[in-house]
């Protein structure tokens, strides 16, 4: 196809919205099975009804990934080690959520606060399992919910256990303001997130919601890095900050067994 084919393509992807570049790459990803695990440029772009210079500058780009490889004897397209790490990361997740699962049911029996754990979603932070207090007025968090991570407890206490880059990241996309409270300042992050790393765990004061305090702690699987938070939340007519001082241990206890069962062995200082 010419030039003016890939024009009318992406006309065409514009007008429906579905066929955008992203669209196109992952519906390339998902041609290859275990039946047809090599496939070539032409057999691609006739599956995906889209240009072979379209398919070549996609693939050239998750070459460069490492989420595609080129057989170098037929020039067939294959899946890459990319997607073996990314998979990796899912499976660990999941592993971090049945593995926690009766820890966070006794957290949450002991305390009848909320009950969150977490992990990292980009700059932000994901809620992977949720167990709501019984009393009338809670925190509410649903499966899936993304919140910036520089302003929830939980994000902070991963953040401090992670490397440095992760740190910048987040604030590379903008702390923007959630509550009267929040940390927007970079410098003031840093500082923050030092502090925590000698602490071992995190408080959220009405930072990233008002009304709502937060105590965190992170949880480590075989690596240094944090994999993931265990936390507890609730309002602040119950969570005062003494009762939320008297939360920490509690919290931080959960995080230590659930790393003990992913096989974390404290070797220090992190």
């Amino acid at each position: 196809m010419t030039r003016i084919d890939d024009t009318l393509e992406a006309e065409r992807a514009g007008r429906d919205g579905r066929l955008s570049s992203v669209t196109t790459a992952v519906r390339l990803l998902k041609a290859f099975s275990a039946d047809e695990p090599e496939i070539g440029l032409t057999a691609l772009a006739r599956r995906l009804g889209v240009a072979k210079s379209t398919v070549h500058r996609l693939a050239t780009t998750l070459v460069a990934e490492g989420l595609l490889e080129q057989n170098p004897l037929t020039e067939r397209y294959r899946l890459g080690i990319g997607l073996f790490a990314l998979g990796t990361l899912v499976r660990r997740q999941m592993d971090v959520s049945t593995v926690s699962r009766p820890l966070l049911m006794s957290l949450r029996q002991e305390t009848d606060e909320t009950v969150l754990l977490a992990v990292m979603a980009g700059t932000n932070v994901m809620h992977v399992y949720n167990l709501e207090s019984t009393q009338a007025i809670r925190m509410r968090s649903d499966i899936g919910v993304e919140r910036p991570a520089h302003c929830t407890a939980e994000g902070l206490a991963m953040l401090a256990f992670r490397a440095a880059d992760a740190t910048e990241r987040v604030i590379a996309a903008g702390l923007p303001p959630r509550t009267a409270n929040t940390v927007t300042d970079p410098d003031a992050l840093r500082d923050r997130l030092e502090r925590v790393r000698r602490q071992g765990h995190a408080i959220d004061d009405e930072e990233c919601e008002a009304g709502m305090r937060c105590v965190a702690a992170p949880v480590f699987a075989t690596g240094r890095e944090a994999v993931a938070a265990v936390a507890v939340a609730g309002p602040v007519q119950r969570l005062s900050r003494a009762a939320v001082d008297a939360l920490v241990p509690l919290v931080r206890r959960t995080a230590a067994s659930v790393s003990e069962r992913l096989g974390h062995r404290p070797t220090g200082t992190w």
